[in-house]
């Protein structure tokens, strides 16, 4: 039997974005975004990661802290539909020949499977932290920037079927169909990104504050998986259980990252201007392989042609953080209702993605973003937003083992006093996918593949100033 390829597998944990924002950025670090999305004009605590230069407007000196908890849960499920050989063609009881070579034939009926995928972090931490004094403050944060948290595909996915069954019936010369052997295969992984941000900023007059400062990315994640295709019953020369083909993989990546950051605020009366800009973040992810296995009829593959070269131990993998450009007009309706219209960009076209997948992207992320909050009370603010994320996709882009789907969120919450320096924030945050389907021709005919996505995010945070 010639060798059976499995290349692509193991690509099968990649960016898989749990929150709003580009393909590898988390921009809702903080409760606050839950429950108004859009907060590109705070002078609050979290405008250490969405307005650093407003900072330089809080109302107090000293000392102002805020700790936030998300819970967030994903789904990522793909419709597939695809036509497999099923044997070779016949007259009168002999092969027909075409060329020298036997005739395949395809299956009547299309071989339809619904996989489903399930992302989740129950416990994303942030932590933000500023000093105020005159003119200067200090701020700085640790959160996860990025990532998608735990991932897994009790299922497999459809192109490694596919791809499995059409390498199995070459090998075989049309002997072995779809309907002799099984196929099992699973995946678990997990990726975060987690940042450490540093910076100043600096009152210039009354109306303007301008921040400088980096933030500090490092990158784990790991995951572990196989793939097994094992023979249903006995076929000449092999017995029911012998396995056709078989991968296993255990990798871990680290790598890190730094990413300068500038803003500047413009404060005119009851409007506010907040604009920032984070530089691009050369990423490369390093392999800590324990095992990158690919074995044909129970034979372990060497190291000449092996699929798994890319995961072996020590490999890198480019995977920049992309730019991004934020712009944002907050206007103070009342004393207590104020509004906010933001824009986001990120540069995703720019961005060193593997196998240089950014280029089929049609243009980089483009966001907008919509947030209003009352105060009902002196003790109680609520708060809701709404969000609308365009990723600039194409067929080329999307395929089972990393695709994004463009999504509108919703967001609502509550912040209350607890006393004169403690506020609690409460919220929800909810995002409705745009399916995407695309479609693919083959040499069997053309397949067709849905992608559809689900995610959902609890917060809970206080903010205390001292």
């Amino acid at each position: 039997m010639r060798k059976i390829s499995l290349i692509g597998f193991v690509m099968l944990i990649v960016s898989i974005p749990t929150f709003a924002g580009g393909l590898l950025t988390n921009t809702n670090q903080h409760v606050a975004f839950l429950r108004m999305l859009a907060r590109g004009a705070t002078f609050e605590i979290d405008g250490a990661l969405s307005n650093p230069a407003g900072l330089a407007f809080l109302p107090n000196d000293g000392f102002h802290i805020g700790l936030s908890i998300q819970s967030a849960f994903q789904t990522r499920n793909i419709d597939a539909s695809f036509y497999t050989y099923n044997g070779i063609a016949m007259n009168n009881g002999a092969p027909v020949i075409v060329d020298g070579k036997p005739v395949p034939t395809k299956s009547d009926a299309p071989f339809n499977k619904y996989y489903k995928g399930k992302a989740a972090a129950p416990v994303i931490p942030s932590l933000f932290a500023a000093y105020k004094k005159g003119d200067c403050t200090v701020s700085g944060s640790f959160a996860v920037g990025g990532g998608g948290g735990k991932a897994s595909f009790d299922d497999g996915l459809g192109m490694f079927d596919s791809m499995v069954m059409g390498q199995i019936y070459q090998a075989a010369s049309g002997k072995v169909t779809p309907n002799m052997y099984t196929i099992n295969s699973a995946m678990d992984g997990s990726q975060f990104i987690y940042g450490v941000q540093l910076g100043l900023s600096y009152k210039v007059n009354d109306w303007l504050g301008v921040f400088a400062g980096g933030r500090m990315n490092y990158f784990s994640g790991g995951y572990e998986g196989f793939l097994t295709a094992k023979v249903k019953a006995d076929l000449p020369g092999m017995p029911a259980g012998t396995e056709l083909a078989g991968i296993e993989l255990d990798c871990d990546q680290t790598g890190w990252g730094i990413t300068p950051i500038l803003g500047a605020d413009v404060k005119l009366g009851k409007w506010n201007i907040g604009l920032k800009y984070e530089f691009m973040t050369s990423l490369n992810l390093e392999n800590k392989t324990k095992k990158a296995e690919v074995r044909q009829m129970g034979n372990v593959m060497g190291d000449e042609g092996n699929p798994l070269a890319d995961y072996k131990d020590g490999v890198n993998t480019p995977s920049d953080i992309p730019a991004l450009l934020t712009a944002a007009v907050g206007y103070e309706i009342l004393p207590t209702l104020r509004a906010t219209v933001e824009y986001h960009h990120f540069f995703d076209k720019a961005a060193g993605m593997a196998n240089d997948k950014q280029k089929a992207l049609k243009h980089g992320t483009h966001e907008i973003l919509l947030g209003a909050e009352w105060d009902v009370t002196k003790q109680l603010t609520i708060s809701g937003g709404y969000q609308n994320t365009d990723y600039g996709l194409a067929d080329d882009f999307q395929s089972d083992i990393s695709f994004s789907c463009d999504s509108y969120s919703l967001g609502f919450g509550a912040a209350i006093k607890m006393t004169k320096h403690l506020t609690m924030n409460v919220a929800y945050f909810w995002t409705n996918y745009k399916d995407y389907n695309k479609m693919t021709e083959t040499a069997l005919g053309a397949s067709s593949t849905t992608y559809s996505r689900t995610n959902k995010v609890f917060g809970l945070g206080v903010d205390y100033k001292f």
